[in-house]
């Protein structure tokens, strides 16, 4: 009953607020031996008004069940086989038997070759991602999906220098292969991938890092020498280290968008900072951000595309606890921790002084391509009232 209620409460702040169309989505990842069936978790993300999701595969159940919703999905080539698809005709046939079938029906809007392949522990992978990228690419426009974009994730560790933003730059080792990824993405204007966690800097380095600046707190922040742009969170100044390493490299117009990032809600005695309760105000001020369609200091007007990692614990994954544990939901679909996102949705996000000039009123995790009728703000709040007086009567009886 009280999951019930909490979905229940979720469901109403969103739908009273459902028309931001802001750029924000969740990985829907799947080490795990627990987790809901496709079916439930199609039923979660349109409770929630989720309309991006990213998987680390071509899941076959996953991408029927989409089939016919509003549900925006990236898919994933797994680095094992990257090693065939720098053969043009098997990058052909990998995209005729794990794409082709389910379009247009189910709404693949990206294709990520490979993951953090850049910074893999088998250098042998590198070799292959360009030619494999660039076949993937080639077999969509030959079948008609030139429209499908493909890149490829990749973690922080590609730059050597990442202080401060305007510093950044990529490692030597990889420039060579860096230089040939970015012009394909410049050619084929698709966006540069990141896998951004400021928790880990913090769990690095505690003492010298404060804790506001990672949890979009307000604080001091920083300002670059360089720039004079002024920082006040940590992930913008990610974001903003991997455009300056770009145009380092000669490229411009090369979009960099978020596709990993979250906090864990546990970890060992070891991980600094891994906490339910900074896991959720990570999560709720992330989410204040992508309300106010904030674009990075670099680039004001852009907005940051943010995928969140995750939307379950999983917990077949190796390593340390904190790797179990960045799911908003458990298995059993309740939620791990309260993550604020009723009072967020009666924010208007208008009130904050460095959203873009595009930010609305209104207010759903949607994508720019999903508009839902909003009820007049009076009513709004008379439904919301009205919903908490019963909730409270129901709890409390």
């Amino acid at each position: 009953m009280t999951i019930f209620i909490t979905t229940m409460f979720i469901f109403l702040a969103f739908s009273l607020h459902a028309d931001i169309g802001y750029c924000f989505g969740i990985n829907y990842g799947q080490v795990a031996n627990n987790l809901p069936q496709p079916e439930k978790v199609l039923v979660l993300l349109s409770t929630l008004n989720l309309t991006k999701t990213r998987i680390y595969d071509t899941n076959p159940q996953i991408l029927s069940t989409f089939s016919k919703s509003n549900i925006e999905v990236i898919v994933t080539v797994e680095n094992e086989i990257l090693n065939q698809l720098d053969d043009p005709q098997q990058a052909l046939q990998w995209v005729n038997s794990r794409i082709i079938p389910y379009l247009p029906n189910t709404k693949i809007t990206g294709i990520q070759v490979g993951n953090e392949v850049f910074t893999d522990d088998d250098t042998t992978l590198l070799q292959h991602l360009v030619p494999a990228v660039i076949n993937i690419y080639n077999a969509l426009a030959k079948l008609g999906y030139a429209n499908i974009w493909v890149s490829t994730p990749s973690s922080l560790a590609v730059l050597e220098t990442s202080y401060p933003p305007s510093a950044g730059s990529f490692k030597g080792e990889i420039s060579s292969m860096m230089y040939q990824f970015l012009n394909f993405l410049q050619t084929t204007k698709a966006p540069f991938w990141i896998n951004a966690y400021p928790y880990f800097a913090y769990k690095d380095d505690p003492d010298s890092i404060p804790l506001d600046y990672v949890l979009f707190n307000p604080s001091q922040g920083m300002v670059d020498p360089t720039t004079n742009l002024h920082y006040d969170n940590m992930l913008y100044a990610m974001a903003d280290a991997v455009s300056f390493s770009i145009a380092k490299m000669g490229f411009k117009g090369i979009e960099v968008r978020v596709s990993e990032t979250g906090w864990p809600s546990r970890g060992d005695p070891n991980e600094v900072g891994a906490s339910p309760q900074n896991a959720a105000t990570y999560n709720r001020n992330l989410l204040k951000r992508q309300m106010a369609n904030q674009g990075t200091p670099l680039n004001p007007r852009m907005r940051l595309e943010v995928y969140l990692f995750a939307l379950f614990n999983e917990d077949l994954k190796p390593g340390p606890t904190s790797e179990r544990n960045y799911g908003l939901f458990r298995p059993d679909e309740s939620m791990t921790y309260n993550v604020g996102i009723s009072t967020l949705a009666t924010t208007s996000p208008s009130s904050s002084s460095s959203s873009s000039p595009s930010a609305s009123g209104s207010f759903s995790i949607a994508s720019s391509s999903t508009k839902i009728k909003v009820a007049p703000k009076g009513y709004q709040n008379l439904v919301y009232w009205m919903f908490v007086y019963v909730l409270v009567s129901i709890l409390y009886v």
